[in-house]
């Protein structure tokens, strides 16, 4: 199959022009008029996934592996040495972010793994209703995403409206209309302004709420005859 084949099926899912104009989604790096024998799908690329990923293959990511443009290709410096594998390999790279976000992966969070119906979509925030206390809406988060332990912003008890976010979204707490906002790399003085402002803050984690990504499109493409392979990259922290 050529890579101009999938991109317009991945181009149907989530149209890639509606990615935000600071996002780099779309083909990374392989041409496409190049043929894949097989699909990897994972949240990102790191040196494991490079090295574990057969020849002739097709990385498709939630997170872009360049964001910013290169100075330099120094092969021993990431993104560059992952960049190299991939050329050695016959590998190419397709990222879906912002616009993924938008059609798909939020929405998916909320239906498949907080187990809620969508009541209201806006942009990156989606929104649901529950009628229930902050410490239930606390342990069923930990439930269902499996975790130990979560960060919270306690504001006020009783909540009825719900907003999330998968990944970093605090630059939209002020357009939040909820009594709670689930979202990811909630900073110090964001946490506070929102608890001073009545706004409950569950953190669920960057990666922890994206890494769902290979799951969630995996789906659309089992109509087609494609070998898909659900990876992940290692998430960066480790909790001691």
């Amino acid at each position: 199959m050529r890579i101009a084949e999938i991109y317009e099926i991945l181009d149907e899912i989530a149209p890639f022009e509606s990615a935000e104009p600071w996002d780099n989604s779309g083909l990374i790096v392989g041409s496409l008029n190049s043929e894949f024998e097989r699909v990897y799908l994972s949240l990102d690329i790191d040196s494991d996934l490079a090295d574990f990923v057969s020849p002739n293959s097709l990385i498709i990511t939630h997170h872009p592996l360049i964001f910013k443009g290169l100075k330099s290709i120094n092969y021993d410096k990431y993104p560059s040495n992952i960049i190299a594998k991939l050329i050695t390999k016959n590998v190419s790279l397709i990222s879906m972010h912002t616009n993924y976000d938008k059609h798909v992966l939020n929405e998916y969070f909320v239906r498949e793994i907080l187990g809620f119906e969508i009541s209201k979509k806006d942009e990156f925030l989606i929104y649901f209703d529950a009628k229930m206390s902050f410490d239930e809406l606390v342990n069923l988060v930990k439930n269902r995403l499996k975790l130990e332990q979560i960060r919270a912003v306690f504001a006020k008890d009783e909540i009825k409206r719900i907003a999330v976010c998968t990944g970093s979204g605090m630059d939209l707490a002020g357009l939040v209309g909820a009594d709670a906002f689930l979202t990811g790399d909630i900073k110090y003085h964001d946490a506070l302004t929102c608890k001073e402002n009545g706004l409950n803050l569950i953190d669920l984690g960057h990666y922890e709420s994206e890494l769902y990504f290979g799951a969630s499109l995996a789906k659309y493409l089992q109509n087609f005859k494609i070998e898909v392979i659900i990876t992940n990259s290692k998430n960066p922290f480790t909790y001691r």
